[in-house]
């Protein structure tokens, strides 16, 4: 029982110095994904393994509700769509699978979002670099020292630690406060 409570206060102690540290820039992220959205342009998130289900997570709350009824906001994660990620990864490899993805869909009122424990995933960092180019807006949101993604995003959340587990705790407990200002807002 002890293992249970220590993993459950190591989660809560990141998150208490995430609070401490990070609140204005999760606030600022909300607030560029809003503006974003509402100049008509939409939210945009990608990210592997986890990441990857954290995208397709937040944008369902989006798309969907979160705790309110309210219209759709339109937000897409580029994790959804297995014939283009099989095809361009086939194609033009691995690391293309979000640039090429953006290239064809990010406008420059849209807001995108690059999830990485590590900060180094090459497909988000190449995909935020495409994002810029268009003249949307960048957000990583990432773990250990921020990695590439860092340099790359407009804004970067960074969870200050190297534990994958506890960083993806922290991301989605994130993107549910991104969520809810927006909806709050909107």
């Amino acid at each position: 029982m002890q293992r249970v409570k220590d993993f459950l206060y190591s989660s809560a102690d990141l998150k208490r110095i995430v609070a401490d540290t990070l609140s204005g820039d999760i606030l600022e992220a909300a607030n560029r994904i809003k503006a974003s959205l509402q100049k008509g342009g939409k939210l945009i998130l990608m990210g592997n393994g986890g990441s990857a289900g954290d995208s397709q997570h937040i944008a369902a709350e989006l798309i969907g509700r979160f705790k309110k009824e309210r219209k759709a906001l339109p937000a897409i994660a580029l994790t959804v769509d297995t014939s283009s990620l099989t095809a361009l990864g086939n194609d033009y490899g691995f690391d293309t699978i979000f640039e090429r993805q953006l290239e064809a869909l990010a406008q420059k009122n849209d807001a995108v979002v690059g999830i990485s424990t590590s900060g180094n995933s090459e497909n988000v960092v190449r995909a935020l670099k495409k994002a810029n180019a268009l003249g949307a807006e960048t957000i990583g949101l990432v773990g250990n020292n921020g990695g590439k993604i860092k340099e790359v995003a407009n804004l970067s959340i960074v969870i200050p630690s190297n534990d994958t587990a506890r960083i993806q705790e922290v991301h989605i407990t994130i993107g549910h406060i991104i969520c809810e200002l927006i909806e709050e807002d909107m």
